[in-house]
């Protein structure tokens, strides 16, 4: 029997579930300080690859500046983003603090790396357009 359309590598299949879920994550440092350089972009970069591995998701994109990180992961849909946030910050916190305790305590007081909040963007796919069209234009059975 032959599939329906091309089978989509980003496209993963649980037991009851067909999914593609990205998100664009932001995280920015406490006080929006310059703390970050490019080793310690590497290590994190390293650190989330690893925190997202463990969670089943997987960190398709990472980069920053010395003040933010931008991510692009793929998760699955029984990993709560408020979750995979906390773990991300919380792991790569510690180990960055300990491998990089210098630059970070020169700038940054009482343990904190990051600031509290983060932003996180649904992405992939087609335009909301697109999707509201789609399911404007299916046809109804008559009763």
């Amino acid at each position: 029997m032959s599939p329906r359309w091309t089978p989509d590598p980003n496209v993963r299949r649980g037991r009851s579930v067909v999914y593609n879920l990205h998100v664009h994550l932001v995280f920015v440092t406490k006080y929006r300080r310059d703390v970050l350089n490019d080793a310690m972009l590497t290590r994190c970069g390293q650190i989330m690859a690893d925190v997202c591995a463990k969670l089943g998701a997987e960190l398709r994109e990472f980069n920053g500046e010395d003040d933010h990180v931008h991510l692009l992961v793929h998760y699955p849909p029984k990993l709560p983003i408020s979750t995979l946030v906390n773990r991300l910050k919380g792991v790569s916190t510690h180990y960055l603090r300990q491998e990089f305790t210098a630059q970070i305590n020169q700038h940054i007081t009482h343990g904190h790396l990051w600031s509290p909040s983060y932003f996180a963007g649904s992405c992939g796919g087609p335009p909301l357009t697109v999707i509201r069209e789609y399911i404007e234009n299916h046809q109804r059975p008559s009763s």
